[in-house]
């Protein structure tokens, strides 16, 4: 079973919601999934809600093999960045 950290779609027509699960490489976009990291709401003008992000799971989840998308690739690393910033201030 191959896993892969990719983002789920919800939310009404232009207003998405996208939830950063690990999933089945195989399975629908929507599909089912093994575990919820986060939300990211790409419309949100304040930046610091717009991600939610548990770090400490992705990494774990990229540890034992699952594959990150490109776009949850870089969500990841975005929110690395400011968990580090917050952590400095």
């Amino acid at each position: 079973m191959a896993l892969k950290i990719k983002l789920q779609r919800a939310g009404a027509t232009h207003e998405p919601v996208y939830r950063v699960v690990v999933a089945e490489a195989r399975g629908r976009r929507d599909g089912r999934f093994v575990e919820k990291l986060g939300t990211y709401l790409p419309k949100q003008k304040d930046a610091a809600k717009q991600l939610e992000l548990n770090v400490e799971r992705a990494e774990y989840w990229m540890s034992v093999g699952a594959q990150p998308t490109d776009t949850s690739n870089s969500l990841i690393k975005r929110a690395r960045k400011e968990q580090a910033a917050a952590a400095e201030a």
